[in-house]
């Protein structure tokens, strides 16, 4: 159930034209839709502003057509499919309208809404072995309604490259800075901006960079204050956690 169902359900009530033991039926009904194998969270939009994403992976082609036909239903408009492969996106059924980034292994079902916020996301990238991650964290932000600014390639191996877009990172409300070998770029990005700084650690590196967790470590351990830390290569939390913040800023 959307905030406009909701809205619409209570005016009803207030006109008189539905009864209060009606309206009480029609919202205990709709928390989740169970479908067998998924448990579809309907109401997640009404409680945390966005509405629930499917997780690609680990699901079969048939399971995703299931819960995207069903959050259709509930009169979802833009359903966002992560870590989605090529093969079960050009399995799923034309009539979804299916947008699919590959670089991204990002779906979206619906189209791409219009920025609705003022404020801009700046993803900084050390290098352009992040991009993947990246561009899950951009199309995550985007597809919920933030506008969004790419710095890639801007790592502390060339630090001119980063301090030459300075103006944009001070302009931002949210900073995603991505990286991978040691992380060292959230630091540098957090000791140049006012703004929350979201590092994300990605897993390119050599040996030692233990897949990822070597700027894990790093990023945890920043000493710039506001940097906050997301799991290995989750461009999409990174990308959510910063449309959360972009829309409470003016």
């Amino acid at each position: 159930m959307t905030k406009n169902e909701l809205e619409q359900i209570l005016n009803e009530v207030k006109d008189g034209t539905v009864s209060i033991e009606h309206a009480v039926t029609q919202i205990k009904m709709e928390p989740f839709r169970d479908i067998g194998y998924a448990k579809v969270d309907t109401q997640r939009q009404l409680r945390q502003g966005e509405a629930e994403v499917i997780f690609g992976a680990g699901k079969t082609a048939g399971q995703i057509e299931g819960i995207v036909r069903t959050m259709i239903e509930a009169g979802q408009e833009t359903i966002l499919i992560t870590r989605l492969s090529k093969e079960k996106a050009q399995a799923l059924p034309q009539e979804f309208s299916l947008t699919y980034y590959e670089d991204a292994e990002i779906g979206i079902v619906g189209k791409m809404p219009k920025a609705d916020t003022k404020g801009t996301i700046v993803i900084a990238t050390g290098g352009t072995s992040d991009y993947k991650v990246a561009e899950e964290a951009a199309l995550t932000a985007e597809a919920f309604g933030n506008r969004v600014l790419r710095l890639y390639d801007v790592g502390v191996a060339g630090v001119h490259r980063l301090l030459a877009n300075t103006e944009y990172l001070m302009e931002a409300n949210v900073v995603i800075a991505i990286a991978g070998m040691e992380g060292a770029l959230a630091s540098v990005v957090g000791g140049l901006v006012d703004c929350p700084v979201i590092a994300v650690p990605t897993s390119v590196g050599y040996g030692a960079s233990f897949h990822g967790v070597a700027a894990l470590l790093s990023m945890l351990n920043s000493c710039a204050s506001g940097v906050s830390v997301v799991n290995i290569d989750n461009g999409y939390g990174a990308g959510y956690l910063a449309s959360m913040i972009n829309k409470r800023t003016k």
